[in-house]
């Protein structure tokens, strides 16, 4: 594993029977970087996220955590590991209040479960951090609403402050910007930008613009291969890149 990397992937292949998903992808994300998977649909990239956070395991291959193979492994033990992600549709509870969805998530790191010997109310660690989460994500205002009360931007908010919540060094997002308006997406990404400040991002996106902006590196998935990784600058010139997928929206 290379020195700077938190993770890493080896030779890792998926198949669901006959039909290859993903084939001899060799990946290495940095510490502290903000990188991107882009690809048409259907390259793999869910699938990839799948694999790294336990959803699924590899058919073959390596997945590193700091070093640590986690292919196969469950992804709640994966999450104790330090990495958490979110989902392309919302996975939110929609009936408890915006606070309660932060608390279950910090209550879940410390090990926590509900008690009736034990109220939550009481939890002042677990409340106080539950706050402080709830001003990063800065839905304050919204604090005692129920979550599904919520603007589609502003539950999207709440996931990534529920995926902080775990406490991760690594963060999956995947497609956090899909079906919003321009206003909703600069919300997003400038709040993504704020709370992913100092650890490690992976996101799948297909925004062009996010990714030029938000992310120090690039990698590109087509048809279940790795076509590329570089900087925003070397994926744009990359002559490759633009006959695949990019076409003409680097112009």
């Amino acid at each position: 594993m290379s020195a700077d990397a938190v993770l890493e992937l080896r030779g890792i292949a998926k198949s669901f029977g006959p039909a290859r998903i993903l084939e001899g992808i060799d990946l290495s994300v940095r510490r502290g970087e903000r990188h991107a998977v882009i690809g048409p649909n259907g390259a793999g990239k869910s699938t990839l996220f799948n694999l790294i956070s336990g959803l699924f395991p590899p058919t073959a291959g390596s997945i590193l955590l700091n070093g640590r193979e986690i292919a196969g492994r469950p992804p709640h033990r994966i999450n104790r590991m330090g990495l958490a992600r979110s989902f392309q549709i919302t996975n939110i509870y929609h009936r408890l209040s915006v606070f309660e969805n932060l608390r279950i998530g910090v209550m879940a790191r410390h090990g926590l479960r509900f008690s009736m010997f034990r109220p939550v109310s009481g939890l002042r660690a677990v409340n106080a951090e539950s706050e402080a989460l709830l001003q990063r994500i800065r839905l304050e205002r919204r604090r005692d609403q129920p979550a599904g009360d919520l603007t589609y931007s502003e539950q999207r908010a709440l996931e990534i402050g529920m995926t902080l919540a775990t406490g991760p060094e690594v963060i999956l997002l995947d497609e956090p910007t899909a079906g919003m308006s321009q206003d909703e997406t600069h919300y997003v990404i400038e709040l993504i930008r704020e709370v992913t400040e100092g650890k490690t991002l992976l996101v799948v996106e297909h925004d062009m613009s996010v990714v030029f902006s938000l992310c120090d590196r690039i990698s590109v998935l087509v048809y279940g291969e790795l076509l590329a990784t570089g900087t925003p600058d070397e994926i744009r010139a990359n002559r490759a890149v633009q006959e695949a997928y990019l076409g003409e929206e680097v112009a």
